[in-house]
């Protein structure tokens, strides 16, 4: 699934391109999760505006309103003046004078839907519990320990949850704890104010080097260039069962947690 990183990714590869372009022609495919929430016709002669991020979502402003995306599990965007002719897995065409910006998801988890505002309608519904950007500066041990008071679910779990911090992601939440050196076992509630430093350090500066990567390309992500990300190469712990931990040489392990894979060093991750 694209994470934070991905996300963010993909929205500078098209958002300076695409700001300011008329919207000639809107495309519907297959029925995404929800529906567009609008006539299509109403959105064409509409100027773009800003691309911004919240968590996983991306809000395309528009003179009227805008649309909220979320790429699901396998979904991607393309922007490009020759996208050729939509195929069976492209959901959603917006078509521009400079390009068209376009929705591919074989497993039609993404999402396109339109609204007022990010803070009204369907957007306000789908963001409104969402936690706080990682890179916000309110993202603090301080917060990060006071969230997880009483919290019996583990910290992994915890992390990818979405209502403490957004954009973790599976493979960043293992690196970031690995890093910090806390086993994902561990009870939230039991994480010191202390190692709550660690790990929030160790998020942001772990979502900073996937960012600098290009994401994390496990499957199918793309940015809307085509180009692939980077990160997993520089793995630590993520999808290296078996093999020695390049710190202590204990050997990587694999538990799952919430349905999720969670890879950790026994050596380096302490409860």
């Amino acid at each position: 699934m694209p994470e934070l990183p991905e996300v963010e990714v993909t929205r500078r590869s098209f958002a300076e391109r695409i700001a300011g372009a008329r919207v000639t022609a809107v495309r519907l495919g297959k029925p995404l999760r929800w529906p567009l929430g609008v006539d299509p016709q109403e959105l064409v002669a509409q100027r773009v505006g800003p691309v911004t991020r919240r968590g996983k979502y991306l809000w395309l402003a528009l003179e009227r309103g805008g649309l909220l995306l979320h790429l699901g599990m396998s979904g991607s965007l393309a922007f490009g003046a020759r996208l050729g002719t939509p195929g069976p897995h492209d959901h959603f065409d917006l078509v521009t004078q400079r390009g068209t910006l376009r929705l591919t998801d074989p497993r039609r988890f993404g999402a396109v839907v339109w609204s007022p505002a990010p803070h009204e309608g369907a957007a306000s519904k789908l963001l409104g519990g969402l936690g706080v950007e990682p890179f916000d500066d309110a993202f603090t041990g301080a917060h990060l320990h006071a969230a997880l008071r009483g919290r019996r679910v583990s910290i992994k779990e915890a992390l990818l949850g979405g209502r403490i911090v957004v954009g973790a992601g599976n493979i960043y939440a293992c690196e970031a704890l690995f890093e910090a050196g806390i086993d994902p076992r561990t009870p939230g509630g039991r994480v010191s104010r202390a190692r709550c430093d660690l790990l929030a350090a160790a998020l942001r500066r772990t979502l900073l080097r996937a960012l600098q990567t290009g994401g994390s390309t496990l499957r199918d992500f793309r940015d809307t260039h085509g180009a692939a990300g980077e990160f997993q190469r520089e793995a630590r712990v993520y999808g290296r069962a078996g093999q020695p931990c390049v710190r202590c040489g204990a050997t990587i392990r694999r538990v799952v947690q919430g349905q999720r894979a969670t890879f950790y060093c026994p050596g380096c991750q302490k409860r």
